[in-house]
């Protein structure tokens, strides 16, 4: 009963964010619609003037440089890497997540985890019995050596190429054989797969929650 009050609750909610996102997006849009045209001047202008970070990684067809925010509107390189790292990490972190999630689903467990179900209700089987719970630990573990490996480490010799190279003169995998054309398209691959990935998760967790299923064969995590 707790679990279908709270999926009700969530459900309801998700609603109500949608709807308040539909309102706002019409009335960006009717504004914009009765706006008064810019003179032809200014106009050129603008097309003319570039902006910060157009060209860098990641901006790309069909929206561009996507900052509705101004967050980088300053030029500052500094943000700029600060906020790219964040989105490469949360990319990396996504990807395995919904591989992970999508592995559970079809349900492929470790040895002595049969019984453990697959979605959100993973957690809570976890935390009902003393196994589980070592598993959290040792999850935990791995998370927080995760995070301190996963860096630039500036004690060492060597510089990273771009934001995100975590190598550290370690690792290659032949990376470096590969010409710059192909190194740049092999990171464009992985911002897009982990853009891609973030929103993919976000979707899985909130149709499980909402307990409407979007994976083949109407299957449903956790239910």
């Amino acid at each position: 009963a707790t679990f279908s009050f709270l999926s009700i609750f969530h459900l309801q909610s998700i609603i109500t964010m949608m709807k308040q996102a539909a309102t706002l997006f019409a009335l960006v849009g009717s504004a914009a619609a009765f706006a008064p045209a810019a003179n032809k001047q200014s106009s050129s202008s603008s097309a003319v003037q570039a902006k910060p970070f157009e060209k860098e990684l990641g901006a790309q067809a069909p929206l561009g440089l996507f900052d509705p925010l101004g967050l980088i509107a300053d030029g500052s390189q500094e943000k700029f890497d600060r906020l790219r790292e964040y989105e490469i990490k949360h990319g990396r972190v996504s990807m395995l997540a919904v591989v992970g999630y999508l592995t559970t689903a079809a349900g492929i467990r470790f040895p002595g985890a049969e019984d453990i179900p697959d979605g959100l209700g993973a957690f809570q089987a976890l935390l009902e019995s003393k196994d589980g719970m070592n598993v959290l630990m040792q999850m935990g573990a791995f998370f927080v050596v995760a995070e301190i490996v996963n860096r630039d480490a500036d004690w060492l010799d060597n510089k990273a190429e771009f934001v995100g190279d975590y190598r550290n003169g370690a690792l290659d995998f032949g990376w470096d054989s590969f010409s710059a054309e192909t190194k740049l398209k092999k990171r464009a691959v992985e911002l897009n797969n982990g853009r891609a990935a973030m929103m993919g998760i976000w979707g899985l967790v909130t149709h499980e929650i909402m307990g409407v299923s979007i994976l083949p064969g109407g299957y449903l995590p956790n239910h």
